[in-house]
């Protein structure tokens, strides 16, 4: 039995995580007993999730993890403004863990190792350090952008103020102090808990559920289910495989509103550079991937014929 490492529990993550949880489980509901919950706090709830979602999942990721396109200031300043509302770390230190992520996926370098556990992927990697922090010798070039710069030396300051202060503020402007608490509860603490947790799924349930069309040389999966509640997220093999592509849903009729969101601004001028993989190498990755599962050929009395003679008759079979 292994034993749980106490002295280096993150207790600072371990008390954001566990307040913000429990403050929307029991003070959300008692709030909405009281007061009741208008359209105001739902819409409210809503346009925080989007604007702090996409900007964890089109700026931290695809723009500045992956570098899957180019944005114009106002499109980063806004990503790493409401991404700071959403306390996943700075966009450099998150696109460092995305990064080591992909390089070493499913082994011990993996931040978020899989093969760790669910519980683990999901939320352990942040609650337990269990290895000193590793330099940021792999985000050099993020690290020449002064916006990501003063984002990183500021974003407890930045997502504290746009989490919390600006939806009690915009709720005491519509309904007085009544309305800012509600507004505080659902537009800030409950939005908090509901973004961390939609995000923290493309770790953990995204390399469990669903199935492996581009490659199985890792544990990321393929799930439309997990592509409703993060963005677009959840066609996970497929961006394991392709990293770069600014889309992870690559099919037309693929849910990812962070695809067509980045879409969108490219055709307003504020994107550019929107990289994608060609349609022949997805598809040839397709058929290696069905070649690899498919079954090996039988003899006429239904055995399968020994590796070595496929082997002679794939040789014979080029030098024709």
């Amino acid at each position: 039995m292994h034993r749980i490492p106490f002295e280096r529990v993150e207790w600072v993550t371990f008390a954001f995580l566990s307040s913000t949880f429990l403050i929307t489980l029991i003070g959300v509901p008692i709030y909405i007993v009281y007061f009741g919950l208008s359209w105001f706090h739902v819409i409210l709830f809503l346009a925080m999730f989007c604007a702090t979602g996409l900007s964890i999942t089109l700026g931290y990721h695809r723009l500045f993890a992956h570098r899957a396109f180019q944005a114009k200031w106002p499109i980063r300043l806004f990503t790493l403004l409401f991404g700071a509302a959403a306390f996943e770390n700075s966009a450099l230190d998150w696109a460092s863990d995305h990064r080591r992520h992909h390089k070493h996926t499913d082994t011990d370098d993996d931040p978020y190792d899989a093969s760790k556990g669910l519980l683990w992927s999901h939320l352990g990697w942040m609650l337990f350090k269990l290895k000193p922090l590793p330099p940021y010798d792999n985000v050099a070039d993020l690290a020449k952008d002064p916006l990501v710069r003063w984002q990183h030396k500021h974003w407890h300051l930045i997502g504290f103020f746009i989490a919390f202060i600006l939806p009690t503020a915009i709720g005491y402007a519509w309904g007085g102090w009544e309305c800012a608490l509600g507004a505080f509860l659902i537009g800030g603490v409950a939005r908090v808990v509901a973004v961390q947790h939609s995000t923290f799924c493309i770790n953990s349930l995204c390399h469990y559920l669903g199935n492996q069309p581009y490659s199985s040389r890792c544990t990321a999966k393929d799930s439309w289910i997990m592509a409703l509640v993060t963005f677009g997220e959840g066609y996970h093999n497929y961006h394991h495989e392709f990293p770069s592509d600014y889309r992870n849903g690559v099919r037309a009729w693929h849910f990812d509103p962070t695809k067509w969101t980045i879409w969108l601004l490219a055709k307003l001028g504020l994107a550019e550079g929107l990289r994608r993989i060609p349609k022949k190498k997805i598809e040839a990755a397709v058929q290696t991937e069905k070649q690899k599962l498919a079954p090996l050929p039988e003899d006429e009395d239904n055995e399968v014929l020994p590796v070595a003679i496929l082997t002679q008759l794939g040789q014979f079979g080029r030098e024709k």
